[in-house]
């Protein structure tokens, strides 16, 4: 996409136009009618098109082809040119998302100066597409764990169709890097995948974020549907968006088309669309806080992205990641992280997920004290506090129980940590406890721990018998 489309009904009007930029170092495309320019559009997309107005034996007159492409081809500047030219005419060219309008007979200075102009714009537009559609966010999927694995593989089965994706799980989790994964491995991929950030819009604002305006003043601006047209529109925690926009939302979904704020004509829109939420929309439902039609409309291919508690045996991968991350976008430190600090942190409690650890290791590389390995020292210390001499302070519930009870408590505690940050895996939790495989299923048993699937992984909990004698 880097020629100019010539489109005039005046056979020497085209040829002079098309000379005229040749000679400036542009290449040219010429059409004759709408359909013949219809087809070249059709078949590459150009840099700018110089269109005009009036087309004989045309089934479409240049408003109309301009109409079309603002919609379909929205980043191609139109210069509109006619020799009927008037002010009605150039405020309609304008208002439909004309670049510019130039009046024949022109002048070739003048004419030199728009386009100049319009092909930077076309650029400026061509590189902001780019970017977008090369913006996948960190779009890697990064883990090995049980509950990993379930994931990407329901991810995988939805990537190659057009099904709506409702993604669900708490903050932090990674939902928006699974909605990039869909749209990277799917046909959608070269088109653009836009974000709604539902919860960050003032709601008299978000439906013309959404759909776009038209007024006089300030001409065609194309709303975020729009812009998303062939790929990917992501509306981030959809349980905050305004109840009134849902409606309309929901009608989009239905007919494939809607009205920008101010307008009269039908955008027609072809749209994958993929949702996320940290809340529980039924719950949501119920207080009146969603629309049921809109849910039902979105949830068509649920999928819950696992919390870091539930991959714990993801988090030194996830580590290593970050720190490379961090090393070439900012210049960090390359770190490894020692094997203590590894255990550390699959033992810490992580309420803001992936991002929280993404945030400490970020905070770590800033702060550290050196290119060596990451130590435990320098993690934040969740532990129990300790006195000056090193010994570890009781907490009241553990420091009031007989020596027996206290010493069940602790072991039963440690194990349910330990299983939990290798995911269930009995040999490899025995193995750091320096305990026999078959011993440490005979500790288990006598401490009332058992294994349970949780979102593809084992997760080791207390049976609910020995639950309820220690109440």
């Amino acid at each position: 996409m880097s020629d100019i489309l010539v489109v005039d009904d005046e056979r020497d009007i085209r040829e002079l136009v098309s000379d005229i930029l040749e000679d400036e170092g542009y290449a040219t495309r010429k059409a004759g009618n709408s359909d013949e320019c219809m087809a070249e559009i059709t078949s590459e997309p150009p840099a700018l098109l110089i269109l005009d107005i009036w087309l004989k034996d045309s089934q479409m007159d240049g408003i109309d082809i301009l109409k079309t492409v603002k919609r379909d081809y929205p980043e191609v500047p139109v210069v509109i040119i006619s020799g009927h030219g008037n002010i009605e005419i150039a405020v309609a060219a304008i208002k439909q998302g004309a670049y510019d309008f130039i009046e024949k007979p022109f002048n070739i200075d003048q004419l030199m100066v728009v386009i100049r102009r319009a092909m930077e714009t076309s650029r400026l537009r061509r590189e902001n597409t780019e970017l977008k559609r090369k913006d996948t966010g960190g779009a890697d999927m990064i883990g090995t764990s049980a509950a990993f694995r379930t994931l990407q593989g329901q991810l995988e089965k939805v990537t190659k169709s057009n099904g709506r994706v409702m993604l669900s799980g708490p903050a932090g989790v990674g939902k928006e890097i699974a909605a990039r994964f869909i749209h990277t491995n799917s046909n959608r991929a070269g088109a653009p995948f836009i974000t709604v950030n539902c919860a960050g819009v003032e709601p008299d604002r978000m439906e013309e974020m959404l759909f776009g305006r038209e007024s006089q003043e300030r001409g065609v601006e194309p709303g975020l549907l729009e812009q998303a047209h062939g790929g990917v529109v992501y509306f981030d925690e959809v349980a905050d968006m305004p109840l009134g926009t849902q409606s309309k939302i929901l009608r989009v979904l239905v007919d494939q088309q809607f009205q920008r704020v101010g307008g009269g004509d039908k955008i027609k829109v072809d749209l994958r669309v993929i949702s996320s939420t940290n809340k529980n929309l039924e719950t949501e439902i119920a207080a009146d806080r969603f629309r049921q039609e809109l849910y039902h409309r979105l949830n068509v291919v649920p999928i819950a992205v696992p919390s870091l508690a539930d991959r714990r045996e993801d988090i030194p991968v996830l580590a290593a990641y970050f720190i490379e991350m961090f090393h070439e976008n900012q210049g960090l430190p390359l770190r490894e992280v020692s094997e203590e600090a590894e255990a550390l942190m699959q033992t810490m409690n992580w309420p803001g997920n992936v991002r929280q650890l993404k945030n400490l290791i970020e905070r770590v590389l800033i702060l550290g004290d050196g290119a060596g390995p990451i130590e435990a020292r320098e993690l934040p210390n969740d532990e129990e506090p300790k006195t000056d001499d090193g010994r570890v302070v009781l907490s009241g519930a553990l420091a009031t129980l007989p020596l027996r009870e206290a010493r069940e408590a602790f072991e039963r505690e440690y194990l349910l940590t330990q299983i939990n940050r290798f995911g269930g895996n009995i040999s490899r939790t025995a193995s750091f406890v320096g305990m026999e495989r078959s011993a440490l299923h005979r500790k288990l048993k006598s401490l009332g721990v058992v294994t349970s699937n949780k979102s593809g992984a084992r997760i080791a909990h207390l049976d609910e018998e020995t639950a309820d004698s220690e109440m």
